[in-house]
């Protein structure tokens, strides 16, 4: 199934501040969406929300399958989520951490077969299967947590910030493994800092203090705007804002 995701006037207050203020977007279903924006942008506290682990103090979040109107509970079996911070457990390899995202997902023991075989090849971790997630490189690491959010097959994904602090080599790596992802026409949410990453992204949306800055295509944005480099197309809506 297809799943898309649309918020409307989206607020959190979190005590003094205000996370997110009236942001409004729609994210296309089977592309990789992309959330950009610097430290403090709002894009953990909606990533949060689109999964259900924070209320919104205002607006609402609707979501979609197929083109149809659908609730939470419907899509939720479908979701998988990728927090910023390490949620692994250290002392176990990476055979222990599969064998236990498939008993939690409940995954008859064939299918689990044919899915952890595939996802350690595509990641090159087949050689590392014993190695302790506490010993695991930080791209290693984070592989490591995709395999186990794509385990279930899921029609929806929520990453947050996956390839902050992880050397250039492993995050062209992982935006390799993400394009065959989104090639299953899964719906991908990825949240960044880096703005080279934008361009990976089949629509994008720019967030700043909580708020929208601009949304679509990163090749017609920078074409309407008339520069090259999203960072700069950043820096310039940034300060119009």
């Amino acid at each position: 199934m297809s799943v898309g995701v649309e918020t409307s006037g989206l607020r959190k207050r979190l005590k003094a501040n205000e996370a997110l203020s009236g942001v409004t977007l729609s994210f296309e279903p089977g592309v990789l969406n992309g959330v950009i924006g610097p430290d403090g942008a709002g894009k953990t506290t909606l990533l949060r929300v689109l999964i259900g682990l924070l209320a919104p103090t205002e607006g609402t979040v609707a979501y979609s399958v197929d083109g149809r109107p659908a609730g939470f509970d419907a899509i939720r079996p479908g979701m998988a989520y990728m927090p910023q911070q390490p949620s692994l457990y250290p002392d176990l390899s990476v055979r222990e951490h599969l064998e236990f995202f498939a008993d939690l997902y409940r995954l008859p023991a064939a299918v689990y077969r044919e899915r952890s075989e595939e996802l350690l090849r595509v990641t090159r971790l087949e050689r590392f299967q014993d190695r302790r997630a506490g010993r695991l490189s930080g791209g290693m690491y984070k592989k490591l947590g995709l395999m186990c959010a794509l385990l279930q097959s899921p029609s929806l994904m929520l990453l947050d910030e996956p390839t902050n602090g992880v050397d250039p080599i492993s995050r062209r790596e992982f935006w390799e493994l993400l394009g065959r992802v989104t090639a299953r026409k899964v719906t991908v949410i990825i949240s960044t800092a880096y703005m080279e990453e934008a361009d990976r992204c089949a629509r994008v949306h720019l967030l700043e203090a909580g708020k929208v800055l601009a949304s679509g295509a990163p090749a017609e944005l920078k074409r309407e705007r008339g520069i090259k480099g999203f960072a700069e197309l950043f820096l310039r809506l940034g300060g119009a804002a």
